[in-house]
């Protein structure tokens, strides 16, 4: 059974009307990010970025997965499939998908301020003096910028041994993410889907310029076609 690798940022989840990371002007949700996503940030206010999160937590209840997220589950019944995302949401594992590598951690995730492997699952708000076994203040599960990205070296494995690499809904900007490109082998089919997408076909590489739910439709057709 083949293994296909997909890896997913902002445009796969903002058919279900999540809000990409950054809009044009550089805000995230109105704030600046350096001021909700960075240890700086949370240090010198802390019950804003736990807001923040808080407001991100619950906009989750009122998401659903897209098309898209369906379809990548539905791969299941005929590949190996593993998903690497860049999103905080769960819509990949709403959807159906039962290997997801999430590479910036996850909202409905918490965790010890001090002991960065406390780590629990947690769906309600954080607020200030919510504090873990040790007496710690917690905090959402997200990298935020100049954190360290655990899973990277996970991901960078899985890459070196896939079949195929999908690309989706990512502008391949943000790093180390957008390098996991380069670990996958020189022979390895790479498909990338993105509405204005930030490389072009050639080589090993096809580009599929639409958004993620029309994308995947066609990605499909592309399989079936290949099939024996």
């Amino acid at each position: 059974m083949k293994h296909i690798v997909v890896l997913t940022g902002a445009g796969m989840s903002a058919e279900s009307g999540i809000k990409t990371f950054r809009d044009a002007d550089g805000l995230w949700e109105g704030h600046d990010v350096m001021e909700v996503a960075s240890p700086e940030g949370f240090a010198r206010n802390p019950e804003l970025v736990l807001n923040f999160y808080n407001e991100r937590r619950q906009q989750l209840n009122e998401v659903e997965p897209n098309q898209a997220h369906k379809d990548l589950a539905r791969l299941e019944n005929d590949y190996k499939v593993t998903i690497i995302t860049q999103n905080v949401d769960d819509l990949h594992e709403r959807a159906g998908s039962s290997n997801v590598v999430h590479l910036h951690g996850e909202l409905r995730k918490i965790r010890s301020t001090v002991n960065h492997n406390d780590i629990q699952d947690w769906t309600e708000d954080i607020n200030l003096g919510d504090l873990c076994d040790n007496g710690h203040q917690l905090r959402p599960h997200i990298v935020w910028f100049g954190e360290a990205v655990p899973e990277i070296e996970t991901a960078v494995k899985i890459c070196y041994a896939a079949d195929i690499l999908v690309i989706i809904g990512t502008s391949m900007q943000v790093y180390p993410a957008a390098s996991l490109i380069d670990y996958v082998q020189p022979d390895t089919p790479v498909y990338y889907i993105d509405p204005k997408p930030a490389i072009g076909s050639g080589g090993m590489i096809t580009v599929i310029a639409k958004s993620a739910t029309e994308g995947m439709k066609e990605l499909l057709n592309i399989f079936q076609r290949k099939k024996p």
